[in-house]
């Protein structure tokens, strides 16, 4: 039932936000020569998958969690994209691909061992990635993977319809404050 519901917002999402989509595009070309970002990820049952974002940081930068990252790397543009969480918003894409749902654990990198030996412990793995979800919504971020992999667990454990729509509104209400960047 959710992955008909997660197909069927990602769709209405990506057609009602195209010239939002279009326009970040195209000021993401201009500010950092490269507007989208692309990075391997951990998917369901483990399986990578290429996930989409809008670039907030300079190319070049380390492919490393985003609390591992330095605050210089993001850009002005970059900033503003994650002030308002505009940086998620081509993960529709991943989501109308099968890769991702809108609601599930923020999917992590394969060098972040610690992470994915906890969420695999707990059977994280068993669902898709999502976009938000219970630890976004808590501020609750790569930085503290044990933690990060217990959440995760405990929200698959009790997700049901209403908890799947409370956190995506959550999100959209700006609650959450996403990963933390060294200073």
């Amino acid at each position: 039932m959710m992955r008909v519901i997660d197909i069927v917002l990602a769709f209405l999402g990506l057609l009602a936000l195209s010239p939002l989509l279009l326009l970040l595009f195209v000021a993401g070309l201009f500010d950092l020569g490269s507007p989208l970002f692309l990075q391997q990820r951990v998917g369901r049952y483990k399986k990578p998958f290429t996930l989409v974002k809008f670039r907030t940081m300079k190319v070049g930068t380390a492919s490393v969690a985003t609390h591992l990252a330095f605050a210089d790397s993001v850009s002005r543009y970059g900033a503003l994209l994650r002030k308002f969480k505009l940086d998620e918003l081509p993960q529709l894409w991943n989501v109308l691909a099968g890769e991702m749902s809108l609601v599930g654990p923020r999917p992590g990198l394969f060098n972040q061992i610690e992470l994915t030996e906890e969420r695999d412990r707990l059977g994280v793995f068993n669902v898709r990635p999502g976009i938000t979800g219970l630890a976004q919504v808590s501020e609750i971020d790569m930085s503290t993977p044990k933690l990060l992999a217990e959440t995760d667990s405990e929200m698959i454990k009790s997700l049901n319809i209403k908890s799947y729509f409370a956190y995506i509104l959550q999100t959209l209400l700006g609650k959450g404050s996403g990963d933390r960047i060294k200073s």
